[in-house]
């Protein structure tokens, strides 16, 4: 019994000290989505533009499509909006849904830094992006043309992140019959 006192730390130990070693061994930037190979969840939100066309779920069908979740407060927003005029500018097409804000913070925001979207939704309240699993601004999801998420980017789009992995990506997925 004293034995089994003396060992019952130790095996405790041990146990502890693998699983931790298990966490170092993962990328902290690196937050799987649960939406990976789904469907995307169903939305219908309003434009930033009061009675100007909105964004629903059901845009994301007929061919790839990046969806962009944003904010005029959000930091890195206007570091990655250079990335999103190119990327649109390319011929592919870029959705957004203005997070948490206000529709006349969004509205200034791409009057001062360029629209690149082809589609826009205000999610002042934040449900959509719940449903999206979005933990922070800027998040992008790529779309295939049957409307499931493929992939998604957390923080901004990089000039490396678009030529390495995204664009790649979505010209794949053009390419599909």
């Amino acid at each position: 019994m004293k034995r089994l006192l003396f060992i019952l730390p130790i095996i405790a130990f041990a146990g502890l000290a693998a699983f931790l070693g298990f966490g170092l061994t993962q990328d902290p930037k690196e937050l799987p989505s649960q939406l990976i190979d789904r469907p995307l969840p169903e939305f219908a939100l309003p434009g930033i533009v009061e009675g100007g066309p909105g964004l629903a779920s059901a845009s994301f069908k007929g061919e790839p499509r990046l969806l962009n979740v944003w904010a005029s407060w959000c930091s890195a927003c206007p570091q990655e909006h250079p990335v999103l005029e190119r990327i649109a500018q390319e011929g592919f097409p870029v959705y957004g849904i203005a997070w948490k804000d206000k529709p006349e913070d969004s509205r200034a925001f791409l009057a001062r830094y360029g629209d690149p979207y082809s589609g826009m939704g205000s999610d002042f309240p934040g449900r959509t992006a719940i449903d999206l699993g979005v933990t922070g601004a800027p998040e992008t999801f790529v779309v295939d043309k049957k409307g499931r998420v493929r992939f998604k980017q957390i923080g901004p789009i990089s000039p490396e992140v678009w030529e390495g992995q995204i664009r790649p990506l979505m010209q794949k997925l053009r390419a599909e019959a």
